[in-house]
């Protein structure tokens, strides 16, 4: 059996419009701040939430949530 790959989510400031689905789809990993734009966990997505995330990130209306696998970019931390 493979491990997951850790994935993370990311969110584009400046292309999210505050709709707080991401929250309402994935609470355990998305929070809102007090204007609605998301609050991620500093965290990889554990692997019993990832398609949860994947859900999240398809369902996003702007497409500013993504999940990033660290194989995607250098810069996941």
């Amino acid at each position: 059996m493979t491990t997951p790959e850790p994935a993370r989510l990311t969110v584009d400031p400046i292309g999210c419009r505050a709709h707080g689905l991401c929250e309402q789809l994935l609470p355990e990993l998305v929070g809102l701040d007090e204007w609605g734009y998301p609050i991620l966990a500093d965290r990889p997505v554990p692997p019993e939430l990832m398609n949860e995330a994947r859900r999240a990130a398809a369902a996003c209306p702007t497409l500013a949530l993504r999940l990033l696998h660290a194989t995607d970019v250098s810069t996941i931390r």
